[in-house]
């Protein structure tokens, strides 16, 4: 009465392998017969266990047990029980795999290329995979400096290399790279400080500065760029467009040493703008920004002097001016008009106002008492400054008795803001006017509140809103009956609200339209547009799909069947985007399942001897290193033949680096990490006392790239 175990546990031990995660607890139990008293023993890869801190071995007189409290990846391998008794030994062969996350990426990282645009880095598979194969390589990247690490992306298991393009010249930076399989992230594998090279071509000049124009010619001239790349400049190239246009047609056909240039045969009366790019030995370098749009035309002589320049009235602290617009000649019309101050004993004219004065009338302020000052003012054009008309004025000084002081309400300073509208108007008249404001030619709403005095009038309109928007007008009235008014504009805005909900359709086979509610700032924001984000997973990165969308839908056609889609619609304006509004479910077309029809076979009895035959032959095979190999075929013939597998003619029966499974004729061989070691011809054999029958087929193991 030998030792024996049960037939069904005995085949579930020796062909299934045991597999548990890494601090999971294992035990496996072996109850088993036989004449007492049964010596059992465990042996692992050829070694005989004993209790210790991690391993327990218990025995009975009915069982055997092997518990390990929390197993670990060194635990994996094959382990034998031997049961042993007077009548005879009994061996049962079983295989422990333990699972866990992959150890780091065997290091160092290497920088296999640095340029100034882009960066690119490999690195080596970990040397554990933990028992799972490797599915992808995670990337991350930190700049020098900085804390805060950012993912760059990542490459497939069987590709150890990635490059970066978002790089800066001269920037240092490090990465990181984590290997992931079915079981988790490993721990991160990092590089040393990596930087970027500098560009080898120069960088962009300034814009060019327009210097002089005729009718068919524009005369430019620039500076040199700041960064001359690895050489010494050359020369440069300029490029000329029609304002309006996005077409640079080149200027000169080789690089031209001077920083200066005529630019000729262009066409009276347009605009025109120009760039530069200047050239090393390393090639063609960035071009600058547009220059400002300049017209070819011949040059406009600049504007006369204002006539009747006078002072209508003066006090202890200002004095007002009075003029009459210069003659205009060749249709140079005026923009404005500049009037400058000169204190007694200073040399130089100071500006009154920062902008251009529109009327014909302005004060000077803040003068000091019984003092002569100089005042000159003068007119601007589109050609420049005129000629000054100069007058000497002093403080205390007023009109003639009956001459009034009048003058039209000017616009000192305003400011709009979501939170406040503050207009200041400033006047001059006698008698001290009436004030009135008007919006959009009503009077104004309840939350706004006028302040007049000392010949200034204020507006306030507190926490403002965009209902506040619109045309308002100050008109000063005196008892002489003069009359003045000034109307200005005034535009609220914000950052725009999000966009309503969003609703997908499949209008058109194979596309989406993506159509949401327009956002409430449609209602006071002209310039409003939307911009549609779409990504491929509910954890994925957004990428932008269309923008400048100036309509309530966009339909998406490049959809992969099979593939979930979520989608984002954002507002913008030139203040800002709003929050997003996304879809709440996925989008995806699915794939068209195939149909097929099983048509059972007759039962047409056994033949009994039936020689072997193979039914399914092998397949050859071709699998990267590190993955798992599955081997199968299908065999025929009665008695059931019996099943030897062999790689290049060597037994493979009692190599527990192979697993071989003959389920009712579909023999299976499972290779587990496969190795360059184990490239080669493979064949099974079947065999029974009618015949025998084999099948060949060449395992191809393909390395990382």
């Amino acid at each position: 009465d030998p030792p024996q175990v049960d037939n069904v546990l005995l085949k579930n031990l020796t062909n299934v392998p045991t597999v548990a995660k890494a601090g999971q607890s294992v035990k496996i139990k072996i109850p088993f017969e036989g004449r007492q008293p049964i010596r059992a023993s465990w042996l692992k890869d050829r070694m005989e266990l004993a209790d210790d801190t991690r391993i327990r071995l218990d025995k009975t007189d009915t069982f055997t047990m092997l518990s390990i409290p929390s197993c670990q990846r060194r635990d994996c391998g094959d382990y034998k029980v031997r049961l042993r008794n007077d009548s005879g030994v009994l061996e049962i062969n079983l295989k422990l795999l333990v699972v866990d996350k992959p150890q780091p990426p065997e290091g160092p990282i290497k920088v296999v290329e640095s340029s100034a645009n882009s960066i690119s880095i490999q690195w080596k598979p970990p040397k554990d995979d933990g028992g799972k194969p490797v599915q992808r390589y995670v990337v991350e990247r930190q700049q020098g400096g900085k804390n805060q690490w950012e993912a760059l992306g990542e490459t497939p298991r069987t590709c150890t290399t990635f490059t970066t393009s978002k790089v800066e010249e001269d920037m240092t930076y490090y990465f990181r790279v984590r290997a992931v399989s079915a079981e988790g992230s490993s721990e991160a594998l990092e590089s040393d400080e990596v930087k970027a090279a500098g560009k080898a071509t120069p960088g962009a000049p300034d814009p060019p500065e327009i210097v002089c124009a005729t009718k068919d010619t524009i005369t430019i001239a620039w500076k040199a760029p700041l960064k001359a790349g690895t050489s010494k400049i050359l020369g440069y190239m300029v490029q000329k467009r029609k304002k309006g246009t996005i077409t640079w047609l080149p200027v000169n056909t080789g690089p031209v040493a001077d920083k200066k240039m005529k630019v000729p045969n262009l066409k009276k009366g347009l605009q025109y703008e120009f760039r530069v790019a200047a050239v090393n030995a390393a090639g063609l370098g960035d071009a600058s920004d547009p220059s400002q749009p300049a017209w070819a035309q011949d040059a406009t002589k600049s504007p006369g002097p204002v006539q009747e320049l006078r002072v209508s009235s003066s006090d202890s602290s200002s004095v007002t001016l009075t003029w009459k617009k210069p003659q205009v000649q060749d249709g140079n019309d005026v923009k404005g008009y500049e009037v400058e101050v000169k204190a007694p004993k200073s040399l130089s004219w100071t500006k009154c106002s920062a902008l251009p004065i529109q009327g014909t009338t302005y004060t000077v302020r803040g003068l000091q008492a019984k003092q002569s000052y100089s005042l000159r003012v003068r007119a601007l054009s589109d050609s420049g400054l005129g000629e000054a008309a100069e007058l000497e004025a002093s403080t205390g000084d007023g009109p003639r008795e009956g001459q009034s002081r009048r003058a039209a309400p000017t616009l000192r300073s305003w400011r709009q803001t979501k939170q406040a509208v503050t207009c200041l108007v400033s006047s001059q008249a006698s008698p001290d006017p009436v004030v009135t404001w008007l919006k959009d030619g009503l009077p104004l709403p309840k939350r706004a509140t006028t302040d007049t005095k000392d010949g200034t009038t204020q507006l306030l309109v507190g926490a403002a809103e965009f209902s506040d928007s619109g045309t308002y007008t100050v008109e000063l009235q005196n008892g002489l009956g003069k009359r003045e008014t000034f109307s200005f504009q005034v535009q609220i805005t914000d950052i725009p609200q999000p966009p309503g909900a969003i609703q997908l359709a499949e209008k058109v086979p194979g596309t989406v339209t993506v159509t949401w509610e327009p956002s409430a700032s449609e209602k006071w924001e002209k310039d409003l547009f939307y911009t549609v984000l779409k990504r491929e997973s509910e954890k994925g990165l957004w990428h932008v799909v269309a923008d400048l969308i100036y309509t309530n839908q966009f339909t998406f056609t490049k959809l992969i069947p099979g593939r979930d889609y979520y989608f984002r619609v954002v507002a913008k304006n030139a203040l800002g985007a709003s929050g997003p509004s996304e879809t709440l479910h996925p989008w995806s077309i699915r794939r068209p399942k195939a149909q097929f029809e099983v048509k059972a076979q007759r039962y047409r009895g056994v033949n009994q001897n039936q020689p072997p035959r193979i039914l399914v032959p092998l397949k050859p095979h071709v699998v990267p290193t590190g993955s798992e190999c599955h081997m199968s075929c299908a065999v025929g013939g009665y008695p059931p033949p019996k099943i030897t597998w062999y790689k290049d003619s060597r037994d493979l029966s009692t190599d527990p680096a192979y697993f071989c499974t003959n389920d009712f004729g579909v023999c299976s061989l499972v290779v587990l990490g496969v190795s360059k070691q184990d490239e080669g011809e493979y064949m099974v054999e079947a065999t029974n006392a009618s015949g025998r029958a084999f099948s060949r087929a060449f395992l191809t193991i393909k390395g990382k790239c």
